[in-house]
């Protein structure tokens, strides 16, 4: 008995251990995602009756650094989990236009992923660490995508208020951004 105890004790150590180490090189995950919307604030006063020389002040939704795409983008949902390595994998599902002509289509796009840490001790400057924008990884007619690869630097541990952008490979436009799982017993 005590040696099929002893040994059910060290099967089960040996199978936590790889599990929590597992989970342990993991630097931060994201789940959910959030479509562009290409201005973050209008602001000044229009015109009455309207007319073409006058426009009210807009702010473009930039984020990092790294500039809106020019039409809305919708998201139906995201999960991407980033290694301390710096391996990556997302899976994006129904990344569409959200307006425009081409409304509910995915305008023929390739994208890649852009993780942003902040930087201490202001907190105001950003690193940026992206996989392959050379290529990237063309969406699906129904806006899905799966990127599997590793970021071109490896980010810092811990990365500091993160920020995962997914991005248009041809004019490197932010089109949707994963919202931070904060949950602590989550599973890869």
């Amino acid at each position: 008995m005590v040696k099929n105890n002893a040994l059910a004790l060290v099967l089960s150590l040996g199978i936590a251990f790889p599990l929590s180490a597992a989970a342990a090189d993991t630097l931060v995950k994201f789940s959910g995602g959030i479509g562009v919307h290409p201005v973050s604030n209008v602001s000044g006063t229009a015109t009455n009756p309207p007319t073409n020389s006058i426009f009210p002040e807009v702010t473009r939704n930039i984020v990092r650094g790294v500039n809106p795409a020019g039409q809305i983008w919708v998201i139906d949902n995201l999960k991407a989990n980033v290694k301390v390595d710096g391996s990556i994998r997302v899976d994006g599902r129904g990344l569409l236009l959200a307006g425009g002509n081409n409304i509910g289509l995915n305008a023929g796009a390739s994208v890649f992923a852009t993780l942003s840490c902040a930087v201490p001790p202001a907190l105001t400057t950003f690193t940026l660490h992206s996989t392959d924008s050379v290529t990237g990884v063309p969406l699906a007619a129904n806006g899905d995508f799966r990127i599997n690869d590793v970021l071109d630097t490896a980010p810092p541990a811990p990365c500091i208020n993160p920020v995962l952008l997914i991005r248009n490979k041809n004019g490197q436009t932010w089109f949707a951004a994963g919202i931070q799982d904060l949950e602590t017993d989550n599973d890869d």
